[in-house]
């Protein structure tokens, strides 16, 4: 951090982003402690105003993978947020604290449902609309990006799917592997094709979705020692990250599909 600045005082504001700390200038008369100060430009003052946000809105909350939480649950900044490499490919799902933290630090521009690309300054000024997330500040509220460019980052990275529960969900569609029903995600356990006390592995090819009265028929025996038949073979997906979106977002915003088209 530079020992003196031109246009103030820089004071240590340390916040805990993505299980990191980060640093922020405060203006020019700032108290020791304080998250007010007297705005030099509009642009300055959104930026203080965003991070005064984001320590008093908004409690810390990791999401799995870096995707969306099932719902967001009113936490704004844990909204989702599609980000796109410089050639608008798709790669990743973000939540919305990361996305604002990019968009502020000038990494990436916010796009728009027209297609039209906002730097910080530019996207402050818009103004929340009824079906936009806003993060609320102290002249009103700021829109949350629901896409997100990388202005130079040209790596399209392999999805490496995880093996967790939810995937596995995506994987078996929903469906019991054993008799097919689709109680829903409540009614459905994780069954170990090879029991765990018979040195059965935490694998995609020893794993499958079933239903609670299957897991409890089957117990600590195999399909075949139970007399039951899979209706497919278990094994590691191979999903392309549009793809991965997809299926992991039920509803995806209508401003990702232009992004989702073709890839």
């Amino acid at each position: 951090m530079p020992a003196s600045v031109k246009w103030g005082e820089w004071w240590l504001l340390s916040v805990r982003l993505f299980g990191s700390f980060a640093w922020f200038p405060l203006g020019r008369g700032t108290p020791t402690g304080s998250l007010s100060c007297r705005r030099e430009t509009t642009a300055q003052g959104k930026k203080l105003e965003f991070w005064t946000s984001v320590l008093l809105f908004s409690p810390v909350r990791d999401t799995v993978d870096g995707r969306r939480d099932e719902g967001h649950s009113g936490d704004v900044l844990s909204a989702p947020v599609l980000l796109l490499n410089r050639y608008f490919s798709p790669v990743s799902v973000i939540p919305a604290r990361r996305a604002m933290t990019l968009l502020y630090a000038g990494s990436a521009q916010a796009i728009d449902d027209q297609g039209e690309a906002f730097d910080f300054r530019r996207w402050s000024s818009l103004p929340v609309r009824d079906a936009d997330d806003g993060l609320p500040i102290v002249s009103g509220a700021l829109r949350v990006p629901r896409v997100l460019h990388l202005m130079r980052y040209d790596r399209t990275p392999n999805n490496v799917v995880r093996l967790t529960r939810r995937n596995l969900l995506l994987r078996d569609q929903y469906q019991c592997q054993y008799c097919q029903k689709r109680p829903g995600v409540r009614g459905l356990n994780v069954d170990h094709v090879l029991p765990r006390s018979r040195g059965g592995q935490d694998t995609w090819e020893n794993l499958v979705i079933s239903c609670r009265e299957c897991n409890l028929k089957k117990g600590r025996r195999t399909p075949e020692e139970a007399s039951m038949r899979l209706i497919r073979r278990p094994h590691r997906p191979r999903w392309s990250m549009t793809a991965h979106i997809l299926m992991s977002a039920r509803d995806p915003f209508t401003e990702w599909r232009p992004f989702l088209r073709g890839h």
